[in-house]
């Protein structure tokens, strides 16, 4: 429409657009239309406008034409006591025209009130049920997912958190789009000064288009030009319920089925929520080898690479036969065999990933053995960085954390550099500057490597490893919760027996 693109230096010297000329645009769409009918009992001519491909019919045929055609009305406002509908809304401001059209709103109109219109809701709500979550998918636990649609979502967030406190506020973002955001908290329990940071982020935000949680990630995030996510994004209900009980903050986006939460932490990347339905010590454990699987993912191949090149004194001798005989016939230096596999492997993951399910499934197992038994056999790499090569790709998947998985493939790459620029020390080099670069992040203001840096021992409790529940008694100090306890430990502690 014209008035998407309408120049904001100019907007106040310049007259709003009357109904006639809004009339005129609309009816430039094919799917707009107005139809004019008489009220046969009080004699009174009202037309109806909407988008046919936006609103309902049946709500239209079923629960508002037989009222005002079969029921007398002199006025707009008698319509909301006439139409079995409880979203009506009468309004005089011109403005509001297209975006209630657009929304799958019918307005209504009558002849002898030009500067009064009625708003009824016929919007067809279209969309996917709710299923099971597919990124975030566990064996124990609830089986919901989130949708594309805000209101199911919020459905979905209620009936976990059945509480007045839950606060639920709602914008528009995006200057042609106006996506439907809901940002979500605890009334009384999360840090105002979190909600007012989220608040006024969304509120700065000025994008044409918002069509994902994504967007927002990226426009509201501390650090844009960092790699890492500086915000959590869940497709698990219980998940986003439970970290809004602990006084985060989600961000709900309208056509997304991901909810983003903040502040966050580094740790929290590699915690499964699944970890919760377990036994403390089966949940500890499993933490444990993902944080040993990402370390080793990431440090392989440039281990690899700078002993090869730099550091053979360090390899035992009967490893170091394995590997001059695995070697003996390969034309390339360790660097650009290691490069090669690793881009294979990425070119296997992304035609995997863009492929129909299961054509994917296909040429990721097919692909990667064929392409992996034609290159040894061919002499381009041995079969020890073969088999290293795969594990390390096998541990990446561990991440719970899809975004996060991403990061962890882009960081082999500057590792294997250093690796084969100064070695050993070279690694130690990019792991320094990776540490220093994690350090200056933050998200939503709060320290990223907590509870790691600034070190917070009471947190700990739930990081790399998970203490029993009755071993957390208080919520995370980096939130500033206004309630920092949830419950009383010395009433936790307590079990009684089947006699008392």
């Amino acid at each position: 429409m014209f008035s998407f693109f309408k120049n904001n230096n100019n907007a106040g010297s310049k007259k709003k657009p009357s109904f006639k000329n809004i009339n005129l645009s609309l009816e430039k769409s094919a799917d707009y239309q107005h139809t004019f009918y008489l009220n046969p009992f009080t004699g009174v001519k009202f037309c109806l406008h909407f988008f046919t491909t936006l609103i309902d019919g049946k709500i239209l045929q079923e629960d508002v034409l037989p009222y005002v055609l079969s029921k007398g009305f002199n006025d707009l406002d008698d319509l909301k006591k006439i139409v079995p509908i409880v979203d009506i809304q009468i309004s005089e401001d011109e403005a509001v025209i297209e975006q209630k059209l657009l929304n799958g709103y019918t307005m209504v109109t009558m002849d002898h009130s030009h500067r009064k219109f009625a708003f009824i809701a016929t919007k067809n709500e279209m969309g996917r049920k709710v299923s099971q979550p597919e990124v975030e998918f566990s064996v124990v636990g609830p089986k919901e997912a989130f949708v594309e649609s805000l209101s199911d979502n919020l459905n979905l967030l209620r009936k976990r958190v059945p509480v007045k406190e839950l606060t639920v506020e709602e914008m528009s973002v995006g200057t042609i789009t106006h996506t439907r955001i809901a940002l979500l908290y605890l009334d009384g329990l999360a840090d105002e000064a979190n909600v007012n940071t989220v608040r006024q982020r969304l509120d700065a935000i000025d994008f044409d288009q918002i069509m994902d949680s994504s967007f927002i990630e990226q426009l509201i995030s501390d650090n844009t030009l960092s790699p890492f996510p500086l915000l959590l994004d869940s497709e698990r209900p219980d998940r986003v319920a439970s970290v809004l009980i602990e006084g985060k903050i989600a961000i709900l986006v309208d056509g997304s089925p991901h909810a983003l939460i903040g502040p966050t932490t580094l740790v929290e990347f590699f915690n499964a929520y699944e970890d919760y339905f377990l036994n403390f010590i089966v949940a500890s454990f499993f933490r444990l080898v993902r944080v040993f699987s990402v370390a080793f993912s990431i440090l392989i191949t440039p281990i690899y690479v700078a002993a090869l090149t730099y550091h053979y004194e360090l390899i035992p001798k009967d490893l170091m036969a394995t590997l001059v005989t695995s070697r003996q016939e390969i034309p390339l230096p360790p660097i650009l065999e290691a490069l090669f596999l690793e881009l294979t492997i990425e070119l296997l993951r992304e035609a995997g990933a863009r492929l129909p399910t299961k054509v994917g499934q296909t040429i990721g197992i097919v692909g990667g053995i064929v392409i992996g038994t034609a290159s040894v056999e061919a002499g381009l790499t041995s079969n020890v960085l073969l088999i290293l090569v795969a594990l390390a790709a096998l541990a990446s998947f561990t991440t719970p954390v899809y975004r996060m998985g991403n990061t962890i493939r882009i960081l082999r790459f500057p590792f294997l550099l250093f690796a084969q620029i100064w070695g050993l020390l070279g690694i130690v080099f990019c792991f320094c500057f990776l540490l220093g670069h994690l350090m200056n992040l933050t998200s939503l203001g709060r320290p990223f490597l907590e509870p790691l840096y600034p070190p917070r021992l009471t947190d700990l409790k739930d990081a790399l490893i998970r203490f029993p529940f009755f071993k957390q008694p208080d919520r995370p100090s980096f939130l500033r919760t206004n309630k920092s306890t949830r419950f009383n430990p010395s009433e936790g502690k307590k079990k009684l027996d089947i006699d008392e």
